[in-house]
């Protein structure tokens, strides 16, 4: 059934119960990431598309973008058999009218809390959205909070059939953030050749910071070097044509050598119970800090240094 799409502009100043967090952790690379993380997952718990707790993450990711600033739209969507969710949407102007486009889904299944897959996400989005408010950067940046990726990446379809050709063109690329926190290793995928630019940039940024980043290793000839399967919410947008950029946390060395295989030591943490933050910081202690740190720096400089070459220090 083709989505219906609305478009809800939300007006005004965030509520009186806007969550709040203190400043000193803002340029902490990571620790703004982990609180929001922390909030999505146990605050409000799992996830599941079209539930009230998805309406609640709803809410505070869109609180959360009003708080810093941003101009923030809701797009709400049904798909399927008269199913509902919505889209989170957040501007910042930058110098040029070229555009990125940056999405986490919000949505978790029903099994654990959705702590890896996928608070940990927008809780990057989420964190360089804030440190990233008052700098300029070389494109605008749409940092959009998916609905209902889990089933079946209706949010990223969603936005992608309400675009049109002109915003195709000027959408330079898609950064998606998905399952950050549990994995092995980290990773960054990209389309095949030249249109893998983000992805080589975001090598360049981790080799100059010298961050533990890598890429697909292509040890699978159904995943060449460098690309990733068209799962997550990337997949709608490499469709139209515009190059994505993917960061995820996971292990290609293991199981089927698709990259579905998290950990050595406990397989899958996405769709199980063990996707909780207690259980992840009793079995991987210190993990989850290092990869919020890493993927926050790593975004943050992705969208500051585009158009580069070179990175700062």
């Amino acid at each position: 059934m083709a989505i219906m799409i609305g478009l809800m502009t939300v007006v005004g100043s965030a509520s009186a119960s806007t969550v709040t967090y203190p400043k000193s952790i803002v340029h902490k690379d990571g620790a703004l990431a982990y609180e929001h993380m922390d909030y999505l997952a146990n605050e409000i718990g799992s996830r599941v598309a079209g539930t009230d707790n998805e309406k609640l993450a709803e809410q505070y990711i869109y609180e959360q973008f009003e708080r810093i600033g941003y101009e923030t739209e809701i797009q709400e969507f049904s798909y399927g058999e008269g199913s509902d969710s919505s889209n989170v949407i957040a501007y910042k102007p930058g110098k040029s009218s070229e555009q990125i486009i940056v999405g986490a889904h919000y949505d978790s299944v029903s099994a654990g809390k959705g702590v890896d897959d996928n608070a940990s996400g927008v809780g990057v989005m989420l964190e360089s959205a804030e440190v990233l408010k008052h700098i300029k950067t070389p494109y605008d940046v749409v940092f959009i909070a998916f609905g209902a990726e889990e089933e079946g990446l209706q949010g990223s379809k969603a936005y992608v059939e309400q675009m049109t050709q002109a915003e195709i063109d000027s959408t330079v690329g898609m950064i998606n953030l998905d399952s950050l926190a549990a994995g092995d290793h980290m990773y960054v995928y990209g389309n095949a050749g030249e249109d893998g630019f983000i992805r080589d940039q975001t090598l360049n940024i981790a080799e100059k910071k010298k961050l533990d980043v890598q890429t697909n290793p292509g040890l699978s000839p159904d995943y060449p070097a460098g690309t990733t399967g068209d799962w997550s919410d990337h997949a709608p947008f490499k469709a139209a044509g515009i190059a994505y950029g993917y960061l995820e946390a996971t292990n290609w060395e293991i199981g089927d050598l698709d990259g579905y295989h998290q950990t050595v030591e406990h397989g899958d943490i996405w769709h199980t119970e063990n996707d909780n933050l207690e259980f992840l910081e009793q079995e991987y202690p210190g993990r989850v800090q290092e990869h919020l740190s890493t993927f926050s720096t790593i975004l943050t400089d992705l969208l500051k240094f585009m158009n580069k070459t070179s990175t700062a220090k």
